[in-house]
């Protein structure tokens, strides 16, 4: 019962406004008092190992958004050897992995996704990932927030696809149709020696933005599909590991592969636990 009102809060909620609100109030370095102790209460409450990151003294973060995606000390996630290794992106929970089913992608029991929806609503886009793999990371409020290259790639294309900001934790992703491919996401394509990779960072509630190395802050336009190509000089290599992203309060990653380009290890499955840089998968 508590879950469906839950869920039922969220489709009244002004869920633009609360996200925008929450975000420009995590990035308030103003009042350091108030800042420390909400950083302090969500230490606490969420269970955040302070010893991994970079700056272990959370007072010392100018900022809740700056505490939040905090750099961890060099070498704590080390990334898994092998050009043939592909490894997780970030820190959390997998949420779903396996194949595309036509143009549906797997959510939770009784729902999925479209993937042409996902990546902006152009089928060009989406063909070469039709029948693919795909894995999808749930990433907590306690996680380190910061996303990796999975394998090296070039950056050919950014798609902002402006949406809802549903939860994405495990409750609302079973209970609300299309969920990913309804919330504010931005879609980033790379050409890889594997064939094209889409990594697809997914906006949430109170999610304050999206970052990309590349860009800075992804900000809403005016509403519309906007897609950013880079191509030429403009084109941006990424080693395996490198960071091309964050989320400035939590959220999910998808990684969409073409059919047969990658095979997911076997002791990769839904409520798994994944660390940034482990094995997560092998090239075919």
């Amino acid at each position: 019962m508590l879950d469906k009102l839950f869920v039922l809060s969220q489709y009244v909620t002004p869920q633009l406004a609360v996200s925008r609100l929450a975000g420009r109030l995590a990035d308030n370095d103003r009042t350091p008092a108030l800042k420390n102790r909400v950083i302090k209460w969500f230490i606490d409450r969420y269970g955040v190992n302070m010893s991994e990151a970079a700056e272990p003294d959370f007072t010392a973060y100018p900022s809740f958004n700056a505490f939040f995606t905090r750099a961890l000390k060099p070498g704590i996630r080390p990334v898994a050897d092998g050009d043939e290794v592909v490894v997780s992106p970030v820190d959390g929970a997998i949420s779903q992995l396996g194949s595309v089913t036509g143009d549906r992608v797997f959510q939770a029991k009784g729902q999925s996704f479209s993937l042409i929806e996902l990546l902006g609503g152009d089928n060009q886009r989406a063909q070469p990932f039709a029948g693919g793999e795909f894995a999808t990371i749930y990433l907590s409020p306690k996680d380190y927030h910061r996303i990796h290259m999975p394998m090296a790639g070039t950056l050919r294309e950014m798609v902002y696809v402006p949406g809802k900001l549903f939860s994405v934790n495990p409750v609302t992703a079973e209970n609300v149709p299309n969920l990913f491919a309804r919330n504010e996401r931005v879609a980033c394509i790379f050409d890889t020696d594997a064939g094209p990779m889409a990594m697809v960072l997914v906006g949430a509630m109170i999610v304050g933005s999206v970052e990309t190395t590349w860009s800075g802050v992804v900000a809403p336009g005016n509403g519309l599909v906007t897609a950013s190509v880079y191509e030429g000089e403009q084109a941006i290599q990424f080693g395996k590991g490198e960071e091309m992203g964050r989320f400035r309060l939590g959220s999910t990653v998808i990684m969409v592969m073409p059919k047969g380009s990658v095979h997911w290890n076997d002791d990769q499955q839904a409520g798994k636990t994944v660390r940034m840089g482990e094995a997560f998968g092998r090239k075919a």
